[in-house]
């Protein structure tokens, strides 16, 4: 007896150290990385989008060379290989990027039974986006998702499911906000947190919002210098999704980054005031040249009229988050003006300032951050304060950082090295993410926002289709 129940201690203990409880297991995944070169190992999935492409134009030491990509054949993926195959190939700074690939139909079950990796990249066609996310967590491997996750409200409550799988499973569920590396946001961000210069940030009206955030973009665009040739079915909403959905993922997630930094929010924090969503007109000329097809495929017969393809790429969302008034806007011209390129206008009212951030003629398409003195505050007195915070306590993380005066409001100088552009701020996403993984967690407050991040564009989309 004394044999038998000696051996049953021993199995329970077994038992218990290998992770025969969920929590246990979630540890164990949690803990799998340590930072060890190659030992993150990629998965791409179906790369219809050159931001696929865009994560590997940097090596990682932490990321093995050898990429696992599982996608159809066709001109999506020759697209994805040769953006590879230029940043192996540049004479500055090259990359060594080594493919493994797999085009059978069954692509995406093949990954799930092979799982050769333990981290899945997926930039493309999004119409089963958000069911690829689900599956691949729940097959225990870590996703590192381009915007947006989710594209319909239907599909909302799997993403929200996959979060929670993610947890059980201890493995990592992020979405590439690029927008938070760019300077002039960030420099906006810190000096929201300044007291003495930003005050509080304004409750705001529907008419005159505490924040907004408004992005143009464009069909037809350069890519790490080439022409962008886009699939045709980026302009069907079924499965791009319609650009209240899309583009509205970085400027709600800046908005809550910037106007409640590290604080956990909540799906019932969020009030759709109003929305609406409208459409890009093309025409035949111009889809070919953006995708170099001279017809419409069938699926886009449906957005046809009169031989125009009328696109829902445009859309604007009002709403309060914790009773701040907040807007967000997003539109899709087909190119932009010679010398420019896509577009952010960002305003954070403060009571005794406002920090606006702007990209037209006159700042030479280039983002640039003003302080504008609030009504009522004694411009020198401010100004003193402001050249602080900027030349000193600021410029202590980022130095160079310089106040410029300009009639009754300041410009921020930022060095040029700071302003490293949007295609470098995908290897920033990766190796935040790639941290993220070592440790083991994120911050507290990151998965929750997420979710209000794609709750609160989902009940924009239901009003702008009311």
């Amino acid at each position: 007896m004394k044999i038998v129940y000696s051996f049953l201690v021993f199995t329970l203990f077994l038992w218990a150290c290998s992770g025969g409880n969920k929590k246990n297991e979630t540890q164990e995944n949690q803990n799998m990385f340590t930072g060890a070169k190659g030992e993150v190992k990629l998965m791409t999935l179906d790369p219809g989008h050159f931001h696929a492409a865009l994560v590997q134009k940097t090596m990682y030491d932490q990321v093995d060379p050898v990429v696992h990509i599982y996608a159809p054949e066709g001109n999506e993926l020759k697209a994805h290989m040769k953006l590879i195959d230029n940043y192996n190939n540049r004479s500055d700074n090259p990359t060594s990027w080594q493919t493994k690939t797999y085009t059978g139909k069954d692509f995406f079950e093949k990954m799930l039974a092979e799982k050769p990796g333990n981290v899945m990249i997926t930039a493309g066609n999004n119409a089963r986006k958000t069911e690829y996310i689900l599956k691949t967590i729940s097959a225990g491997i870590n996703v590192l998702a381009d915007k947006p996750m989710v594209i319909s409200p239907a599909e909302f409550p799997k993403l929200e499911q996959a979060f929670q799988v993610a947890e059980e499973k201890g493995v990592m569920l992020y979405d590439i906000m690029t927008e938070r590396y760019e300077i002039t946001t960030m420099i906006q961000r810190e000096l929201s947190m300044i007291q003495e210069v930003f005050g509080s940030l304004q409750k705001g009206t529907e008419e005159e919002p505490a924040i907004t955030k408004e992005s143009v973009h464009h069909f037809f665009k350069y890519v790490s210098g080439s022409p962008l040739i886009r699939p045709a079915w980026f302009f069907d909403v079924q499965q791009q999704g319609e650009g209240i959905v899309d583009v509205t993922t970085h400027l709600v997630d800046m908005i809550q980054w910037e106007a409640f930094p590290e604080v956990t929010l909540k799906k019932e924090d969020v009030e759709i005031i109003s929305a609406s969503r409208w459409t890009t007109d093309l025409t035949p000329e111009m889809f070919e040249t953006a995708t170099q097809l001279k017809e419409y495929p069938d699926y886009l017969q449906k957005d046809v009229d009169q031989g125009l393809l009328k696109v829902y790429s445009n859309g604007e969302i009002n709403y309060t988050l914790k009773g701040i008034h907040a807007k967000v806007s997003v539109i899709w011209n087909f190119q932009a003006p010679e010398g420019a390129g896509d577009t952010h206008y960002s305003i954070m009212r403060g009571s005794l300032c406002n920090l606006v951030i702007r990209q037209g003629e006159e700042q030479d398409y280039k983002p640039t951050l003003y302080v504008e003195a609030g009504e009522g505050v004694d411009p020198s007195a401010f100004e003193e304060k402001l050249k602080k915070a900027v030349e000193q306590d600021l410029a202590a993380f980022y130095p160079g950082l310089q106040l410029i005066s300009s009639e009754n409001n300041w410009i921020i100088e930022i060095p040029a090295k700071y302003k490293v552009g949007h295609e470098a701020h995908f290897g920033q996403v990766t190796e935040k993410y790639l941290d993220f993984l070592v440790q083991g967690k994120m911050p507290e407050w990151e998965v929750p926002n997420i979710i209000v991040k794609y709750h609160t564009i989902m009940e924009g989309m239901k009003r702008a289709m009311k």
